[in-house]
C-alpha cells in the first residue's frame, strides 16, 4: 500500500505506474482518493473549528448562568446542541470517508522497481540467466504420475474419492522422497544463516488483506466457514503477520527466517493438460524463506534470497533459469519478482518451481511493521522466496534422475535423508 501524501503529491507518476502494470481501470481511483482525501481533511479541519466554537460556547453558558440570564443561556446551549449535531453528522461522514480510502488505497499498486521490464503477461517475462546444463536423455521420459506410479508412490484416484480433484496420496519411496526434499532444504537454509520457524497454520482476516491483494485473496485463500480465519496459500504469510503493529530495533535487523508449511489454494483457473497430476494442487507443502529488513538493504536481499534457490537445485542436479517477472505479471504489492524455473525433459522447457518478491514496505504498511530508526520510526522492506515445493518439485527432479531402467538416482547431498540409498528401484526391480 503507498503512503497517501505520496499519491497526493505524485498522482501522475501513480497513473504512469497502473499504466505500466496495464490496469487502466483503476486510473479514476487515483483522483477518487485524492478528492475523498480532501474532502477528509477539510472535515478534519472543520470539526476543529466546531470544537473551538463548542468551547467557547459551554463558557458563555455558564457565564450567562452566573449573571442569571437563563433565556441567553438556553440560547446558547441550543446553538450547543446544533454545533453536537454537526459534529456527529461530520464524524459519520469522516469514518466513511476512511473505510471508502483505505478501500481505494489497497487497490492501488505499489510502485515497480525501475529494473522491471514492461510487458502484458507472464508471456512477456524476461529470460535472465541459466545455471546448468539442460539434456534431454536418448530415452523417453514418462509422465511426472507415471513415474510416481512406477514406484507405487502415487493414489490420485483414491484422493478424489476422499477429497475430490486436485489432491492426492503420497506413500512408500515417493513419499519419503518428498519428506528427505524438505528436510534437505530447512537443513540447507539453516546452514545459510537463517533461524527455521513452524509457523501457524491458519491467520486471521486483518492479516490476509495485510500480506496480499484483494484478488490475490479471492482466488487463493480458504476461509473457515463460522470463523475469521483462513488456511495459508504460503508460510510467508503467517510468518509476516507475525510482525503485525511492532517495532523492530534498527540493530536487530534483517530478520531471515526459513519456514515449512502445509500450503492450501484453491488454484482458481487452473487449466491444461500441465496442471494434471500434482503440479497444480489444492495441497501441498513448502520450504519458505522470509526477510524483513531495512529498506535499503531490501534490493541485496531479493539477490541474495534467489540464489539460494538456484544454489540448492543446482545442489541436487537439477538445471535451472531464472525469469524476470514483467509489470503485468506483478501482484499489486510487488515491487519486483523473480521466478526460478527447473528443466523438463520430458516437456523438453522450464516450468516455475520457485518465486522470490520484493514487496517493498506494501505490506509493512498495511500491517504497521516499523523499525525504530535514530532520527524516527520508518517502515520495514519484507521479502519472500520459495525454497521448495514438493511435489511440484518432485516433478523436476524424478525427471532429472530417471535412469533408462527406471530408477532414480540420488544426489550425494540427499542420501543421508534417504537411508544412505543410492537410487531408487521400481516396484517389483
Amino acid at each position: 500500500m503507498l503512503d497517501l501524501k505520496f499519491v497526493r503529491a505524485n498522482p501522475d507518476q501513480v497513473k504512469e505506474n497502473i499504466k505500466k502494470k496495464f490496469q487502466d481501470h483503476k486510473l479514476p481511483l487515483v483522483d477518487q482518493v485524492i478528492a475523498y482525501d480532501q474532502e477528509y481533511r477539510d472535515l478534519k479541519t472543520k470539526g476543529d473549528d466546531l470544537r473551538a466554537v463548542r468551547n467557547k460556547k459551554s463558557k458563555e453558558i455558564g457565564k450567562f448562568m452566573a449573571q442569571g440570564d437563563k433565556d441567553q443561556a438556553e440560547k446558547v446551549k441550543a446553538e450547543v446542541v446544533q454545533v453536537n449535531q454537526e459534529l456527529e453528522e461530520d464524524q459519520a461522514r469522516t469514518l466513511e470517508l476512511e473505510e471508502k480510502i483505505k478501500k481505494i488505497m489497497m487497490q492501488i499498486p505499489q510502485i515497480i522497481d525501475p529494473s522491471v521490464p514492461i510487458g502484458k503477461d507472464d508471456s512477456e517475462n524476461v529470460e535472465i540467466e541459466k545455471f546448468g546444463d539442460p539434456k534431454v536423455p536418448d530415452y523417453e521420459i514418462p509422465y511426472h504420475v507415471d513415474i510416481m506410479e512406477s514406484f507405487n508412490g502415487l493414489d490420485l484416484d483414491a484422493a478424489r474419492k476422499t477429497s475430490g480433484a486436485g489432491f492426492y496420496y503420497l506413500q512408500g519411496d515417493i513419499a519419503r522422497l518428498h519428506s528427505a526434499v524438505i528436510s534437505y532444504a530447512r537443513d540447507f537454509m539453516i546452514d545459510r544463516g537463517f533461524t527455521y520457524c513452524l509457523p501457524p497454520f491458519m491467520i486471521r482476516s486483518d492479516v490476509v488483506t495485510g500480506v496480499m491483494s484483494f484478488d490475490e485473496m479471492e482466488d487463493m485463500m480458504y476461509k473457515i466457514e463460522g470463523e475469521d480465519l483462513y488456511l495459508i496459500g504460503t508460510s510467508e504469510h503467517s510468518m509476516i503477520g507475525r510482525y503485525i503493529n511492532t517495532i523492530q530495533e534498527e540493530d536487530k535487523l534483517p530478520l531471515s527466517l526459513t519456514s515449512y508449511s502445509p500450503c492450501f489454494r484453491k488454484e482458481v483457473g487452473a487449466h491444461g493438460i500441465e496442471e494434471r497430476g500434482v503440479y497444480r494442487i489444492h495441497q501441498f507443502e513448502k520450504q519458505e524463506m522470509v526477510v524483513i529488513c531495512k529498506p535499503e538493504d531490501s534490493k541485496d536481499w531479493f539477490e541474495k534470497l534467489w540464489q539460494n534457490t538456484v544454489d540448492l537445485f543446482r545442489s541436487l542436479d537439477i538445471p535451472v533459469r531464472t525469469l524476470e517477472c514483467c509489470s503485468g505479471d506483478l501482484a499489486d504489492l510487488k515491487v519486483k519478482s523473480l521466478d526460478v524455473e527447473a528443466w523438463s525433459p520430458r516437456q523438453k522447457k522450464y516450468f516455475e518451481v520457485g518465486s522470490c518478491s520484493n514487496l517493498g514496505d506494501a505490506q509493512a504498511r498495511r500491517l504497521g511493521i516499523r523499525i525504530r530508526g535514530q532520527e524516527g520510526n520508518y517502515f520495514a522492506h519484507t521479502l519472500n522466496n520459495t525454497v521448495v515445493a514438493p511435489p511440484r518439485m518432485l516433478i523436476a527432479y524424478l525427471e532429472n534422475h530417471l535412469q533408462e531402467d527406471g530408477s532414480v538416482t540420488i544426489p550425494e547431498v540427499l542420501r543421508p535423508y534417504m537411508g544412505g540409498h543410492e537410487k531408487l528401484g521400481k516396484v517389483g526391480k
